[in-house]
């Protein structure tokens, strides 16, 4: 049997509301997150989003994290299209490597019961 452990996120970032001081500048929000700037634009990975139960929603993976989590809340393919208002929390997982990303996305998909996936689920069977 294959042991698969997920490593630690890199960033978790979640809804909140702002915290400003007098004379900051508001971030616009984008779908309820203030903190995707904190999500590499360069770097490939996987990511997870929760919902406020903390079960997971949907795990995916990408060269470039930051935009195919941003494409999840904007396109109508996305298999999250009817389902974005529920996301509550996206863990990001840098993993450089294309075959470790296929893995870790495969293993946590089933793992943790992704609630959207519709590819590479096994846990149904």
């Amino acid at each position: 049997m294959i042991n698969i452990e997920m490593p630690k996120p890199t960033v978790v970032i979640q809804q909140r509301e702002q915290q400003l001081k007098e004379g900051d500048t508001p971030i616009t929000p984008f779908h309820g997150f203030i903190d995707l700037h904190k999500i590499t634009r360069e770097k490939g990975g996987i990511f997870l989003f929760y919902n406020e139960a903390n079960e997971v929603l949907f795990v995916g993976k990408a060269r470039k994290i930051r935009q195919r989590v941003k494409k999840h809340f904007e396109d109508n393919v996305s298999p999250m299209k009817n389902h974005r208002d529920e996301v509550f929390k996206i863990e990001v997982y840098e993993i450089e490597d294309p075959m470790e990303r296929e893995i870790y996305e495969t293993y946590a998909i089933n793992a943790f019961e992704a609630k959207y996936n519709v590819e590479k689920v096994f846990f149904g069977e």
